[in-house]
Formats: C-alpha cells, sequence, structure tokens
C-alpha cells in the first residue's frame, strides 16, 4: 500500500489555517490541519484577539451609554460586574466555536492532528512521533505577545491578550504598557469597566504608526474620560507588586502606583520548535525567508497569516490565503501586495485606515494631493455630537484625460470602520472620485462625509474663467 501524501498540510488552525484549509477542502483536496490542541482552533482570533476583545468593548460602549444617560435625567447605580462581562465574552466566543472545532472540521472531510509540529523532511511534518507528508505545505502558526523585560517583572500581577479573557475579577487600578492598537483598546474598555487606567507608552504619540493628527483626536478623547496617558515614557522597573518607576523621556521619574500590568507591545514569532533546518527553509531576523508569493526558500512550503513577518491582522491572514489558493491552482500567480490593505481599530471613536499612507506616497515619489476635513460642520456629526471626528484622503493627481483615485486615507470617527468600507471599494477597484462625488446619499446618513470632502475638493477648481464661462452658459441656456 502507497504511504498517503495529503494535497495539503496545513500547521495551525486559526484564520490562516483555517482560511486555506476550508477552501482547498471545498475544491476537494485532501487537507491535514494541524492544531498543538482542540482549544487552539480558531486560533488567536478566537480564543485571544479580536473575538472576546470585541466582545468587551461592546459591553464597554453599553455602559458607557449608559452612563451618559444621566445628562437627560436617567439615573443608573450600581458598578459592571466583571465576572458578568467575562460570561458574555465567553458565550460570544462559544457560539463560534460550534463552527470551528474538530468535530465540525472532520465532518467537512479534513483530517486533524493534534499536537507540536515539527518538519522531519522537505514535504514532511512529524506530530507525536508520526510522519505526515504533503503535496505543499502551510505554514501557519502565528505569533504570541512580545514580552515586557525589565527589572522587577516577576513580582507583578501580569497580564496580556493570552490571559486576561480568562480572568473572573480584575483590580482596580491598571498600569498598560503600550499605548499601539492592543493597548489603546484595552484602556478605554477597561476605563469604561470602572478601572483606573494609565497608560505608559514609549513615543511622543499613541498609535505612532497612525496619521499623528487623527491619534491626536483619539488621544483627547481618552484623557476626557479619565484615562492618563503618559507619553515619552518607559517602565525603568517594579520595585514592588504594586509599584512602578516610570522615566520621562526628559530625564524625571514617576512613582506609579497599580494593582496589575497589562503589556501591550507588540507581537513575536515562533520558529524553533518548527525545525526549519529539516526542510531547507532560511531564516532570517527572527523571520521565516520568503518571496513575494509567500514562498519560502523550500519551494513546496509556505506562509500565510502573522507568521508571514507582515502585517498582522485577521484580514491580512485571509488575504495571504487567496493569494496562496489562487497560486495553488492558476497559472497566473498573484504576489503579495498590501497597496489596498484596510484596517480599523475599535475604539471610541474609531479609526479607520486604507490604502497608501502619505510617508509611502512621498517615498515612492507618487503624485498625490490631501485632503482634510473636520466634521464640525457636518449635520450628523451635530445631532449625534461627534464634532470633533476628522477625515484624510489621499488623491492621485488628475486632468483632463486622467481621471483622480482614491490612493488612500483615514477616519477618526464612531462607526467610521463602515464609513470608510465604500472608499476601500472604490480604492480596491480603482474607481475614480466621481463615484463618490455623484453618488446619492439618504440625508443625513453619517457617510455623507466621504461625499462632503470632494465636494469641497471639486470646488477649488471653479475659477474665475470657469464662472464666466458658467455665466454665459447660462444666458444662452438658462
Amino acid at each position: 500500500m502507497s504511504e498517503k501524501i495529503y494535497d495539503i498540510i496545513v500547521i495551525g488552525a486559526g484564520s490562516a489555517g483555517l482560511s486555506v484549509g476550508l477552501t482547498m477542502n471545498k475544491f476537494g483536496f485532501s487537507v491535514l490541519m494541524i492544531a498543538k490542541m482542540e482549544k487552539e482552533i480558531g486560533g488567536e482570533c478566537l480564543n485571544d484577539g479580536c473575538i472576546p476583545s470585541k466582545a468587551l468593548i461592546h459591553i464597554a460602549k453599553i455602559i458607557k451609554s449608559a452612563k451618559k444617560a444621566a445628562d437627560f435625567g436617567v439615573s443608573i447605580s450600581g458598578k459592571p460586574d466583571f465576572k458578568k462581562v467575562m460570561d458574555y465574552v465567553h458565550e460570544r466566543q462559544e457560539i463560534i466555536r460550534k463552527h470551528e472545532s474538530v468535530k465540525v472540521l472532520t465532518e467537512k472531510g479534513i483530517e486533524i492532528a493534534l499536537g507540536e509540529a515539527k518538519f522531519s523532511g522537505k514535504n514532511e511534518v512529524e506530530i507525536n512521533n508520526k510522519k505526515f507528508k504533503g503535496k505543499n505545505i502551510v505554514i501557519a502558526t502565528g505569533s504570541k505577545p512580545r514580552k515586557l523585560n525589565v527589572p522587577g517583572i516577576e513580582k507583578v500581577n501580569y497580564f496580556n491578550n493570552n490571559n486576561i479573557f480568562s480572568i473572573e475579577n480584575l483590580p482596580e487600578n491598571i498600569l498598560i504598557v503600550g499605548g499601539g492598537p492592543i493597548g489603546i483598546e484595552m484602556a478605554q474598555a477597561l476605563n469604561s469597566l470602572d478601572k483606573k487606567v494609565t497608560i505608559v507608552q514609549n513615543s511622543s504619540m499613541i498609535l505612532d504608526q497612525d496619521d499623528e493628527t487623527v491619534a491626536k483626536v483619539l488621544l483627547n478623547q481618552l484623557r476626557g474620560e479619565g484615562i492618563e496617558c503618559l507619553l515619552n515614557a518607559n517602565v525603568e522597573s517594579f520595585t514592588s507588586t504594586n509599584n512602578a518607576v516610570i522615566k520621562i523621556k526628559n530625564g524625571d521619574t514617576i512613582d506609579l502606583y497599580f494593582n496589575a500590568v497589562f503589556v501591550g507591545i507588540g507581537r513575536e514569532l515562533i520558529l524553533n520548535p518548527l525545525h526549519f533546518h529539516n526542510a531547507g527553509i532560511d531564516t532570517k531576523d527572527g523571520k521565516i525567508v520568503i518571496d513575494e508569493y509567500l514562498r519560502t526558500t523550500n519551494k513546496n512550503v509556505f506562509v500565510c497569516g502573522d507568521i508571514a513577518g507582515d502585517l498582522m491582522f485577521s484580514h491580512a491572514a485571509e488575504f495571504h490565503a487567496r493569494i496562496l489558493i489562487n497560486n495553488f491552482l492558476s497559472p497566473l500567480k498573484k504576489k503579495l501586495n498590501n497597496d489596498h490593505m484596510s484596517w480599523v481599530l475599535f475604539t471610541d471613536p474609531e479609526i479607520a485606515t486604507f490604502g497608501l499612507n502619505e510617508k509611502q506616497l512621498q517615498k515612492r515619489g507618487i503624485p498625490y494631493e490631501k485632503l482634510e476635513q473636520d466634521l464640525s460642520a457636518d449635520d450628523r456629526a451635530v445631532t449625534d455630537n461627534y464634532q470633533y471626528a476628522k477625515i484624510i484622503l489621499y488623491i492621485s493627481k488628475g486632468n483632463i484625460f486622467k481621471k483622480e483615485k482614491f490612493l488612500g486615507g483615514t477616519i477618526v470617527a464612531p462607526n467610521a470602520g463602515e464609513l470608510i468600507q465604500e472608499l476601500i471599494l472604490a480604492n480596491t477597484s480603482g474607481l475614480s472620485i466621481g463615484t463618490v462625488f455623484n453618488k446619492i446619499y439618504p440625508y443625513p446618513v453619517a457617510s455623507r462625509v466621504n461625499q462632503l470632502l470632494i465636494v469641497k475638493h471639486k470646488e477649488k477648481m471653479i475659477t474665475p474663467a470657469i464662472k464666466k464661462l458658467l455665466q454665459i452658459a447660462y444666458k444662452i441656456f438658462g
């Protein structure tokens, strides 16, 4: 009897692994999917990331809105019950987990192997002393939170996204180290649950990968809600279970009291357990060496998701999966290109971004025009009280023969992730700004701000000569 060779072996069962494995299975290919243990199926997104954090944010928004009702004479009492909050989070996870389990996957025809995988040959992996061969192998093992290494860290009550969703009680004073997306989302959610929150960020602005003017809008909101944000600051040491020495860039130090520390200082890749040397897979500077097709130095082994060392989003993993599946099945190979990537920070207000940013445009020498508008005079922003919001768009230079198109942009506003969707579609599809200019929006939907900015841009084209021509036309045809 000949040895079985799977069409595809997928190491990892998170967003990346499931996207590749389920799709190839639907197309009729034999798939082996490997996970360390059954509870890890669904990956970081289901277990420790997107799903529990967004469920927590959902509750935090309900509580925050309830508190605002006091401005209109409605009284509320009591404190948030953190155990009930976590119960809700876990309930939401279990609903989704029903569709991402060993039972469901095997019923679909996918074979599952549980255990630590390592390469034992160029097209072979080993799990629990058993070897499996595949025509192609996809590494989709994700990433893990980077640890905070400062003196005294072993003394403190330490949390990150891998363990905070498994607790029933959270202390009152939370020190959050890291002002990136994870730290900021958690800071605002916990603050809404009546926790005292202090953020320590080692640069001059939170979200230092985003447009500074947009990040500043959110920073002002956080501070207005009572969240203390220490910028240009680092944790120098922990002197006890409840005290940290914070060093400011100007040389000052602050003794900070806390009950627990949440760390969100980025993520790192897990490479060593996979024994890449057995498969001829090169690594460099803590990353797998890959080409623009997400292929390793072994032509039959590919990467997908966080492990690619690229943008670490669940939807980026899904994007990688689409590229791989196309390239497995088509002679027309696709390369990884993030020019149309988008992402959302699920704070209040949200920050949503798509396409190329200003630094990228300048670095590539792409001619562009920057359009910027606050929402102080937008009717929906006035009625819903978010005049602080802002939209920034980058559009290509156009002329009579060449249409202006969306190159990128950012919105900071409530529900910005929804407001930006039509702009993402226009950017991805290469549509001109005229598609938004000519669209009829029901009044007063919030997304009319997209058109407002384009209208203002068009108004700049009304020169004295154009006005004169229009006046002549009116006399003749009016």
